[in-house]
């Protein structure tokens, strides 16, 4: 048995309106294949154009561990020079990611490189984020904390795509006071007897290649695995639906405030009995 996923519809070209009224107001994902057929980018970049560019930085590096008491929010679990990196990613599969590495803050010169397109989001100029990952390395599926729409542009490689609409939290097994899910699912090959409720589940599945683009929802549950290394880029645009904006600021202000301090209090013991809830009030519903 597998999950229930629909393939995302694929599109060469997309015009403003026909982006609007297809897939941003009804909030429906889609691949554009083309849509950076013109930026400098589709063309330059790739691990040796990155090495050269920001080889000398430090990088932040993240793996698949389970979620301890004892980190930060977005701790890095090491730390290593990108070109390091980029030949440890070049050489065997390792589980160490980058995620949400800033553009325009750590890497000036590279936004000569793209454009922001002009297709009906509202982008946010300050906030275009890379994302590294090694062959088979993967992200726990979880939701962005500001719902936001989210243009994914992928470089270099193969990239496998597992999206649910936010609604679908009830299925999913979701962790309170988080933005995941149980950390033990394995949403490439799920175990069903283990984790029921995921058969009720509906969503979408893609694959992306070097030059394309996927278009997510707001507040959409992704679920990323990188098939061979490579590396992707995300522009982002607020959420429009209210109610995603007041979960939005809920989970800024206080849930993420609310986590944090519990984490000190409880320890290790708050993180447990989050996951042993969602085990437990997912099935309740089945």
């Amino acid at each position: 048995m597998e999950l229930n996923l629909l393939p995302i519809k694929r599109v060469k070209t997309i015009s403003k309106n026909e982006f609007v009224q297809n897939y941003l107001k009804p909030q429906i994902p889609v691949v554009i294949e083309n849509l950076i057929d013109d930026w400098p980018a589709n063309s330059k970049w790739n691990f040796d154009y990155i090495k050269e560019k920001v080889g000398q930085k430090t990088v932040p590096l993240y793996d698949d561990r389970p979620v301890d008491y004892k980190d930060g929010f977005n701790e890095p679990h090491a730390t290593m020079k990108m070109e390091e990196y980029i030949d440890l990613l070049q050489k065997e599969p390792t589980r160490y990611r980058i995620f949400l590495y800033n553009v325009l803050k750590e890497v000036p010169g590279l936004q000569n490189d793209f454009y922001f397109p002009k297709i009906g989001l509202r982008l946010l100029k300050s906030l275009p984020m890379l994302f590294f990952g090694g062959e088979d390395s993967y992200t726990f599926m979880h939701y962005d904390i500001d719902l936001a729409n989210i243009l994914h542009f992928h470089f270099q490689g193969k990239k496998e795509c597992i999206l649910f609409p936010y609604a679908e939290k009830k299925h999913l097994y979701k962790v309170p006071h988080s933005l995941i899910t149980h950390e033990s699912i394995d949403f490439s090959n799920p175990d069903f007897k283990k984790w029921p409720a995921l058969k009720n589940a509906r969503g979408y599945k893609t694959e992306l290649d070097h030059g394309q683009t996927l278009y997510m929802p707001e507040g959409y549950w992704h679920y990323m695995r990188y098939i061979t290394p490579g590396f992707s880029m995300s522009m982002r645009g607020l959420a429009r639906n209210p109610k995603h904006l007041s979960q939005a600021f809920y989970n800024v202000f206080i849930m993420r405030n609310l986590d944090n301090i519990m984490r000190r209090l409880q320890g290790q013991k708050w993180i447990d009995n989050k996951n042993e809830r969602a085990i437990k009030e997912t099935n309740a519903r089945l």
